[in-house]
């Protein structure tokens, strides 16, 4: 099975944003997305002004609310940035619930939805726990990729998946016990108040091309960064951040600033929790990738540094859900290549469905966030949180 229509146009809307498409028409419609940008960006900027004066107003639950976004659409390396904070929280003595919205999980259908939306079923219906802090309780597919990932590294904080976050948030409080709530991807999720603003920055593309949408992937102008209580600075090759600190001091002088990287760990068999391997195994081994993220190009250039020899790399549209076929079919590549291993992401393994044949081992690469600067800060951060 190739890429559906909506991976196909996904694609081919980055390439277009990014200046690879080529000729008139690619021409003229990036002309339109700049114009259509600029109506974007106003409108963006009048709803948050709106807040900031109080017409639309602020939701406040009682308790803690931290939020943990970004700037741009996907691939700042968010998901690790949620694990630490949360761990670190729980660790302190807080009752932590992670809200997220599940982006693409399992949806009712388009005129369902519609109509529990007229009648107030929607309003009604209990978010989606995934964890309760003690049990995992659903899967990828009704939950998404990054909550069931968190639920499953994270066994003692709550995982909950709800559009209505202030929802998700009361049932946490109420049923779960919470008293600390962490907004995965809440930066632009004003409707419910929060008292630490984390936005996360990539050091590699921090802003891509400078245009908000459609014509960039800003989700809000950039100067808007200024509403941040606390920028880390990610995917970091070197803890001399300056240039970037020094551009964000700009937009934000009274933010901490720290920076990290994504620290591969192991290897571990997708099918086989027993099995894990030092990140040393993989040198001048004969190897196959496959990622469906936001940006598969840092994730094959890691393994590349770990001396693996990649001898095939297959890329899918960032969210991709991975059908039986896809895998016997990489599978059968891998043989052909004689390739020793596939090797995926975390994100990526969540999604791979259960096979029979697994003449060739699949692994994916645990990471985790390891702060290069700024650890004062961070543990600063947490004090705060936890009133230390």
């Amino acid at each position: 099975m190739g890429l559906s229509k909506k991976e196909k146009l996904e694609r081919y809307f980055l390439e277009l944003i990014n200046n690879r498409s080529r000729g008139r028409f690619a021409g003229a419609v990036r002309l339109l997305l700049k114009h259509l940008s600029r109506i974007y960006g106003f409108a963006i900027s009048l709803w948050n002004f709106l807040y900031v004066k109080g017409v639309l107003r602020h939701h406040t639950l009682g308790c803690q609310v931290i939020s943990i976004g970004n700037l741009t659409v996907g691939g700042t390396g968010k998901t690790p940035i949620v694990e630490i904070f949360a761990r670190a929280l729980q660790k302190e003595g807080r009752r932590v619930a992670i809200l997220s919205r599940g982006y693409k999980k399992v949806e009712h259908g388009f005129w369902k939805k519609k109509l529990d939306k007229l009648t107030g079923r929607e309003a009604r219906r209990p978010p989606r726990v995934v964890s309760d802090g003690s049990a995992l309780l659903l899967d990828s597919s009704m939950s998404g990729d990054e909550p069931y990932m968190l639920a499953s590294n994270l066994p003692d904080v709550a995982v909950l998946v709800d559009k209505d976050r202030v929802k998700s948030g009361r049932y946490a409080i109420d049923k779960l016990k919470c008293d600390t709530l962490i907004l995965d991807d809440g930066f632009q999720y004003r409707a419910l108040k929060h008292r630490v603003e984390i936005v996360l920055v990539d050091s590699t593309n921090p802003f891509g091309n400078g245009h908000v949408l459609p014509r960039g992937l800003l989700r809000e102008p950039i100067k808007h960064i200024k509403r941040a209580d606390f920028i880390f600075i990610t995917k970091a090759s070197d803890p001399d951040q300056s240039a970037l600190t020094e551009q964000l001091r700009r937009l934000n002088p009274r933010a901490e600033i720290s920076v990290c990287t994504h620290r591969p760990l192991y290897l571990q068999n997708i099918y086989d929790a027993g099995e894990k391997h030092q990140l040393e195994w993989l040198a001048g081994r004969r190897l196959v990738t496959v990622a469906g993220i936001a940006i598969p190009e840092g994730f094959e250039n890691e393994i590349r540094r770990l001396s693996g020899n990649l001898v095939y790399t297959k890329r899918f549209a960032d969210h991709h859900r991975y059908s039986q076929q896809e895998i016997i079919d990489l599978i059968n590549k891998a043989r052909g290549r004689e390739a020793e291993a596939i090797i995926t992401t975390e994100k990526d393994a969540v999604r791979f469905p259960k096979i029979e044949r697994q003449d060739v081992p699949i692994y994916f690469l645990r990471v985790e966030i390891e702060l290069l600067s700024g650890v004062e800060d961070f543990n600063a951060c947490i004090s705060r949180i936890c009133f230390r």
